[in-house]
């Protein structure tokens, strides 16, 4: 079939590739892998980088004060607690209803101070019961006395008329019977009296268990129970029935007690003067003196139990506050006794050895410091610096054991 005349030509060579095309196209593709490499390059570059200078994180304390236990060698360092000897907590001696308290926690209160009523009607009553008995016994041997008095007489004239012959014996026996007889209800009464004066004595007792008083002078540290309460001295009733109605504490018996570990024992003497240094107030130091070592050791903790007596007692010094307590040694001559006055104490774990010199690292302006320090003697945790950091200086106590000169930390909060 002839193809008009117009009609387009479908050239197939015009689809080849020129060579010159084919290469270009192998150009761009080294380009792209070129520049694929340098991304990638530059994120492993940057990664490298952000890892080796990532700031370590450290611990850091603060050097506050020097040490100064007038010269004196410290010999142990322990931790404790503040404890009253005498800390009592108040129960009612029956179970009862509360009717009354009178008391708040923190109220200073006297030897014998009301502290609480219990409801007392049931007890009450069993003393007018026991009351009316008693006048009950004493009427009735007012009563025997006047009949005794009678049948005396009576008696009197039986015996003359039984000795004139004009009465019989019997009626002499029966009327000696009947004032005997009025003697022995005599002698029932005055029984019936003095039980009855116990039953009185018994019944007031109940009562007076009904007012709880303060065993001794003190302050009241916790109130227990309520208007309305039951209380008990036994646990009954489940968690509706209270067994005690306040605790009371006698700050002047406030002592330290502290566990020792048993090996260290033998540093502690009976008498031993102590420094102790309450956590609420870090800058006070307060003389102290071992009033006992506990003759028990705790085979659990394999520790041994010592009080510790503060030498002068002060209202800041709370039951139960933690407290840190420092053995101290024999007072040393003038010459050791300046040189401890003039170190400081920081924590062990601060100094490091580096090719057998002791350095710690002290951190300003978020870096470190290399500094090189001469120590004393050790106190437990902590040990004597007498040269190299000065009061004030902010030492790294936890860290890496790469650390550098010149290297940026962070500050563990």
């Amino acid at each position: 079939m002839a193809l008009p005349a117009n009609a387009p030509v479908h050239d197939l060579g015009s689809l080849r590739i020129d060579d010159s095309h084919r290469s270009s196209s192998s150009w761009g593709k080294r380009l792209s892998i070129f520049f694929g490499l340098l991304v990638v390059l530059g994120g492993l570059s940057g990664g490298v980088f952000t890892f080796w200078n990532q700031k370590p994180v450290v611990e850091v304390t603060v050097v506050q004060k020097s040490a100064n236990n007038g010269g004196r060698e410290a010999l142990l360092n322990a931790s404790g607690y503040v404890t009253p000897r005498r800390r009592a907590t108040i129960a009612a001696k029956i179970t009862g209803r509360v009717t009354g308290v009178f008391f708040d926690e923190g109220t200073h209160v006297a030897e014998n101070q009301l502290l609480a009523t219990l409801d007392d009607s049931d007890t009450r009553k069993a003393l007018n019961a026991a009351k009316a008995d008693y006048e009950a016994s004493k009427a009735a041997i007012a009563d025997y006395e006047v009949q005794l008095k009678n049948a005396r007489i009576q008696l009197h004239r039986a015996e003359q008329l039984q000795s004139a012959g004009v009465q019989t014996q019997e009626q002499l026996d029966n009327t000696r019977t009947n004032a005997d007889s009025l003697q022995a209800k005599i002698a029932l009464a005055q029984s019936q009296v003095i039980s009855s004066e116990t039953r009185i004595q018994e019944a007031q007792q109940a009562v007076d268990n009904c007012t709880i008083r303060a065993p001794y002078a003190g302050i009241v540290v916790s109130k227990d129970a309520q208007v309305g309460e039951m209380v008990s001295p036994v646990s009954a009733g489940g968690g509706f029935t209270r067994t005690g109605i306040a605790t009371i504490v006698d700050m002047n018996s406030n002592e330290i007690e502290v566990d020792v570990n048993e090996s260290y024992i033998s540093r502690v003497q009976d008498g031993q003067p102590v420094t102790a240094i309450l956590d609420a107030y870090p800058d006070w130091e307060i003389p102290s003196r071992v009033r006992t070592i506990i003759p028990s050791a705790d085979r659990q903790k394999a520790t041994v139990k010592v009080r510790v007596s503060f030498l002068k007692l002060d209202p800041r010094i709370l039951p139960d506050m933690s407290i840190k307590v420092t053995f101290l040694g024999a007072e040393p001559d003038k010459k050791s006794s300046a040189a401890a006055a003039a170190a400081i104490v920081i924590p062990l774990s601060a100094v490091r050895d580096d090719n057998g010199r002791k350095i710690v690292f002290l951190v300003k302006d978020d870096k470190t410091e290399r500094r090189a320090v001469t120590l004393g003697g050790s106190r437990g945790s902590d040990t004597e610096v007498i040269a190299g950091v000065s009061v004030g200086d902010t030492i790294v106590v936890k860290g890496p054991e790469n650390l550098r000169d010149g290297q940026s930390v962070e500050i563990r909060k």
